[in-house]
């Protein structure tokens, strides 16, 4: 009888802490299920087509690629005359994206096609029950960032060792054109810059948006430049120094960027070719890469693009009663006798035409109608800050100043003491 209850309490036992455990695991906090977030592009799920991505072929055109995706050339003759007035379907250029949204059918029939002409702009044509077309941009996002460096052999160098955008550095050239020579920099020169830079949906760099503010030392004589818009109502922006002044000449110092002068404006050349005769040079050659751009060096009217002789093809530019420019050996001009340039528009490309032996251009400058050189003329500058925006521009420079005096130089390539040092060692 003792055996039986105690079996029976053991039983009992079992039951009650098995129960236990099922109660326990019945109260098991539930896993919480994460469902992948929608991937969306172009202002479409996505996951709700089949996505189809190419490049445009040499040859390819709207009507082949939709008949290559099952559409037939009476609806494609349809989606074409639709969107005529919207976008021109010709314009379609080789080398460049295309996206298909296509029906998650047998035939995979596409409802869609987008097309980038670039890293940031999309046509959208829409035609799976009414047809729609519409641009778009990608979401642009800009990040404010720093970069310095010193200066080892030329600006270009020394900035693309650092792996800053190649755009930031035909900026930096532009910005200082006026008031640098760069092609006569020193070694141990040196830049710091705040600049802003695009990103394609917070990831992909997409360009320079603007150099805010930068700093160049060159022959130990400091240079700032601050972007100040002088113009709200028709967005005019220009650089200033710490003192208001324009960093803009009248004139710019070289019609190529980073070229060398390869000979300047001498009166007694005498050349051993010619038996070293007198044969006086009213020029200043720029040596560059046929095809380099060449740029008018200030605001003026085209007197004449034509070729003649030695000369060779070339542009000459009437800037006002007192200064004119030519520009010789052109590969080609890029403006015509009447047209009204501006200060860095493009006029032309470098060339080998009439009497030269290597690709350069010829830079002559007229001051009332005789030839001088251009780097002894002292030429005006360009109209400072207005005194009404004086007191806005000194307050909107302020942080600015002081974001780039606290950038350290960049210096992963040489030991360049600092003024403090070369005090020192001049002192001992």
């Amino acid at each position: 009888m003792q055996l039986k209850q105690l079996l029976i309490a053991l039983t009992i036992c079992i039951c009650f802490f098995s129960c236990k455990d099922d109660k326990k695991q019945d109260e098991a906090p539930l896993q919480t299920i994460v469902e992948p977030e929608s991937i969306k592009e172009f202002g479409f799920v996505l996951e709700d087509y089949i996505v189809k991505r190419d490049t445009i072929k040499s040859g390819d055109s709207f009507g082949e690629i939709l008949e290559r995706n099952n559409i037939g050339y009476p609806r494609i003759f349809n989606i074409a005359e639709k969107i005529k007035d919207s976008f021109n379907i010709r314009n379609l250029k080789a080398g460049k994206p295309y996206t298909l949204l296509c029906a998650k059918d047998s035939l995979q029939t596409p409802e869609c096609f987008i097309y980038q002409p670039n890293s940031i702009d999309y046509v959208v044509i829409k035609f799976a029950d009414t047809i729609v077309t519409y641009k778009e941009k990608k979401p642009i996002s800009l990040v404010q960032k720093e970069a310095s460096g010193i200066v080892m052999n030329n600006l270009s160098e020394t900035m693309e060792q650092q792996g800053l955008p190649y755009e930031l550095i035909n900026d930096m050239s532009d910005i200082y054109a006026w008031t640098i020579d760069f092609f006569r920099l020193q070694k141990g020169d040196r830049f710091k810059i705040v600049y802003k830079q695009r990103f394609i949906e917070d990831s992909i760099p997409a360009g320079i948006e603007s150099i805010d503010a930068a700093y160049f030392k060159h022959k130990d004589e400091p240079f700032y430049a601050f972007n100040f818009e002088v113009d709200s109502t028709k967005n005019i922006s220009d650089y200033f120094d710490e003192n208001t002044k324009s960093l803009r000449r009248t004139f710019l110092k070289a019609p190529v960027q980073f070229s060398r002068i390869s000979s300047r404006y001498n009166l007694n050349r005498r050349i051993k070719y010619y038996g070293y005769k007198l044969r006086p040079h009213k020029g200043t050659d720029f040596a560059a890469p046929i095809g380099t751009e060449i740029l008018a060096t200030a605001n003026g009217t085209v007197t004449e693009s034509t070729r003649r002789g030695g000369n060779g093809k070339y542009v000459k530019i009437k800037h006002n009663g007192t200064y004119s420019t030519q520009y010789l050996h052109m590969k080609a001009q890029n403006v015509k006798k009447g047209d009204f340039v501006k200060q860095g528009d493009v006029i032309g490309w470098v060339g080998m035409t009439g009497n030269t032996g290597g690709p350069h251009v010829c830079y002559r400058f007229w001051k009332n109608g005789k030839q001088v050189d251009p780097f002894k003329e002292k030429l005006p500058a360009a109209e400072s800050i207005p005194d009404s925006l004086k007191t806005n521009y000194t307050e909107f420079i302020k942080p600015l100043k002081i974001q780039l005096d606290n950038i350290q130089f960049n210096d992963n390539t040489i030991d360049i003491p600092s003024e403090e040092e070369t005090l020192t060692s001049k002192i001992q």
